[in-house]
């Protein structure tokens, strides 16, 4: 295969021609590399690269299939890193001068686990400030003059511009489901306490989730199949057997899937392309969707989340902060954080279980819920990282999500479609996605062939 061909292979495609031995490992991480440094000093993705270290990695992993030694799912995938999740062979500086020249001992679980399935651990991708508002030099690939998303502004960026097919990232908010709206990609933010957070910079233990970005479910469901599990060093994963998720999410589902639209109380900051196009999407599954309101007391869930949010950051990011002055912008959440009463924090988690427990009942009846990703499509200017206001309930419950790039502005930037599953259920809502995709996608035309002698 030309290289050039290479960088459009999804992560399972590229994964199974290097496993055929159709492609090396290391041809395979020099074709990445060169599209890395042909666009990223546009992009600007990348915090940290080292080209002589990944090549490094990748003729290890092709000696060991010469040798003849098992290898794993991701055997020869590039995969980039969020600089918040440590790694024992890059910095990991949390997007903040505050942080500058920190190098972790060991590799957070999630990197762990990816070495030991194969994958080549590419390089450190651009964060915002400490994961929070305050952006970093990433551009969108679609529109340089547009914000990429954040915080995993720079995975986002990374996988869209096809620099590498996977991409880890971490949501506290929005910052997995809004990135790969805003570049057009696949990503998954799994239910709370599915993939691990030991290494990872800790904001708040009650809404942090690592995530993924791709370029297809496929791939979500590839790396899933790699990340996900039980890790006695996050307190918050389980001692239970995961899904197989790329055999769930490739089996047909039983019958057609019924989707509930929720709209949620945030719907006014939809702009009017994103009404329309989601309009058009439900007239488009007709009968398979329906509207759910939700109740009225939903309205005070992004208060929740930010009092629960600002809280715990004021707490886990103490011991940075002395060191320094942070942004006006992560100063005034500190700050809200400090002020917030043990009363007022409890019941915020209070209210959090709540919500979480009256969602659940949507899924006695639909399969999934449908909304936004984001407002609308990515905005322009990079001072800031857009509104994660279309994510903020589904990380407050740490209900399973997904971004999927099926819907389009006038402009032709993406506009991104979230569904979200029940609790526990996300190789099911993988499943459920594919369905999505193939009911609206395009009715095949039929070819009329002449009859023999006509």
């Amino acid at each position: 295969m030309a290289d050039d061909g290479l960088v459009t292979l999804t992560a399972s495609e590229a994964a199974a021609e290097i496993a055929r031995g159709a492609v090396s490992a290391e041809n395979y991480a020099r074709v990445c590399l060169a599209r890395i440094e042909a666009l990223d000093g546009e992009v600007r993705a990348f915090a940290h690269l080292d080209r002589e270290h990944v090549l490094a990695q990748a003729r290890a992993l092709d000696e060991r299939r010469t040798l003849g030694h098992p290898i794993g799912p991701l055997h020869g995938i590039p995969v980039a890193i969020k600089d918040i999740i440590d790694t024992a062979d890059y910095p990991t500086e949390l997007g903040s001068p505050l942080a500058a020249g920190r190098r972790p001992r060991h590799d957070a679980t999630v990197v762990a686990r990816l070495r030991a399935a194969g994958a080549v651990i590419v390089g450190k991708t651009v964060t915002t400030e400490f994961a929070y508002f305050h952006p970093g030099p990433t551009r969108n690939p679609h529109d340089h003059a547009r914000t990429p998303g954040g915080s995993s502004s720079g995975s986002a960026a990374a996988v869209a511009a096809h620099m590498v097919p996977l991409a880890l990232g971490t949501q506290t908010n929005g910052s997995v489901i809004r990135p790969a709206a805003f570049c057009g990609v696949f990503a998954v933010k799994p239910t709370h306490g599915l993939v691990s957070r030991a290494g990872v910079l800790q904001l708040s233990r009650k809404l942090d989730h690592v995530g993924a970005f791709a370029r297809s479910l496929p791939d979500l469901a590839l790396i899933l199949d790699v990340l996900a599990g039980y890790d006695p060093a996050d307190p918050d994963t389980r001692p239970f057997a995961s899904a197989d998720f790329r055999a769930v999410q490739s089996a047909s589902l039983p019958a057609t899937p019924h989707f509930a639209f929720v709209p949620t109380p945030v719907w006014n900051k939809a702009e009017a392309e994103t009404k329309a196009a989601f309009e058009e999407l439900v007239t488009a599954l007709g009968s398979a969707v329906a509207l759910v309101e939700l109740s009225p007391p939903f309205a005070e869930a992004w208060e929740t989340q930010r009092t629960i949010m600002a809280t715990e950051m004021a707490h886990n990011l103490a011991p940075f902060v002395a060191r320094g002055e942070p942004s006006e912008v992560m100063a005034k959440l500190l700050s809200e954080g400090k002020r917030t009463s043990a009363v007022q924090y409890l019941d915020a988690l209070d209210k959090a279980a709540r919500y979480t427990a009256s969602l659940v009942e949507i899924f006695d009846q639909y399969d999934a819920i449908i909304t936004p990703a984001a407002p609308g499509v990515a905005p322009e200017g990079l001072s800031a990282t857009g509104d994660p206001a279309f994510c903020t309930l589904w990380t407050l419950t740490g209900l399973p999500a997904l971004s999927l790039p099926l819907l389009a502005g006038e402009s032709g930037l993406p506009i991104g479609v979230q569904l979200v599953g029940g609790p526990g259920r996300d190789a099911r809502l993988l499943r459920t996605a594919s369905a999505l995709i193939q009911m609206l996608a395009p009715p095949k035309k039929r070819v009329h062939r002449p009859r023999a002698g006509a």
